[in-house]
């Protein structure tokens, strides 16, 4: 599978969201450009090498005295700070279906995602980055030999984030669930993948947190780099395009034959509601404590 290669070079986080902040104010374009296919699937014919982005610095984490996280809101992005996570506006947009994404933007694969929201996701990233998350880097395929004949993979890189949707359920009632909830292992050829094969174990492993990669900026001419995923409206993805902003910690392929997941109905909300997707950083599992050797009488 192809995934486009990159370097990454550092600069400080609060001055690249300042970057994305500014970024926002230009009104987005109706039509965007038409950018070359990338992604575990591209050909390498295809597919120009990308300009070296500049990565940002991780963000600092919250305090250990609680301090408050500054309030900001984007469009459709809102820092709650009481919750210290991130609520996005979305809505339900697939009631049935093969999943290559769980959220895009607006206009995008909507028939392969559970949800789709307006927020760019540059905003997206800058708010995450103020909650104290950690960006990384999207999937990348590096060659090895000045030949170009020889690749490896390099798998994505940043902090877990958990996320779930929260919506009224039957009795006006506000309820929070985890994404995982809202899909399942594809039937395909009538064999329940979940419960039957070599991957039965694997299969269980239904994902409900994601890799903050942090998509990557691309050079435009002399004007300011653009944000690959305000353009591809990959938000958050199931396959690997090597733009999204959360992906899944493996390589997955997006060609139809190889997408293994789907709708699951159950509890998703009717094609059409509005949700809010929520974003918590995923903490770490506190450590096992060490057991003192037993003592002599």
């Amino acid at each position: 599978m192809k995934i486009p290669s990159a370097s990454f070079l550092v600069f400080r986080s609060r001055a690249f969201a300042l970057t994305l902040t500014v970024a926002g104010a230009c009104p987005a374009e109706k039509t965007p450009p038409v950018v070359p296919p990338v992604g575990p699937d591209a050909s390498k014919e295809s597919v120009p090498p990308p300009a070296a982005p500049t990565r940002p610095d991780p963000a600092p984490p919250p305090s250990s005295e609680g301090e408050p996280i500054p309030e900001l809101k984007f469009p459709g992005v809102t820092i709650n700070a009481r919750e210290r996570c991130i609520d996005v506006d979305a809505k339900v947009c697939l009631s049935e279906g093969a999943l290559e994404l769980i959220a895009c933007n607006v206009g995008g694969k909507v028939h392969e995602s559970i949800v789709a929201v307006e927020a760019r996701p540059s905003h997206i990233h800058t708010a995450l980055l103020l909650l104290g998350a950690n960006s990384g880097s999207p999937a990348m395929r590096r060659a090895v030999n000045e030949e170009q004949t020889r690749w490896v993979d390099i798998a994505p890189t940043g902090d877990l984030i958990d996320v779930f949707l929260e919506f009224n359920n039957a009795e006006g009632k506000a309820v929070e669930r985890p994404i995982s909830d809202f899909m399942r292992r594809r039937n395909r050829d009538g064999v329940d993948h979940a419960k039957s094969g070599p991957e039965a174990n694997h299969a269980q492993s239904i994902p409900s947190a994601f890799i903050f990669a942090g998509s990557h900026l691309k050079a435009d001419g002399d004007g300011p780099r653009g944000y690959l995923a305000d353009i591809s409206g990959h938000v958050i993805s199931m396959s690997t395009f090597g733009d999204e902003l959360l992906c899944l910690p493996e390589v997955h392929s997006h060609q139809q034959g190889a997408l293994t997941w789907e709708i699951d109905p159950t509890h998703l909300p009717k094609k059409g509601t509005a949700v809010t997707m929520r974003l918590r950083l995923k903490k770490s599992p506190e450590p096992e404590p060490k057991s003192k050797p037993d003592s002599k009488p």
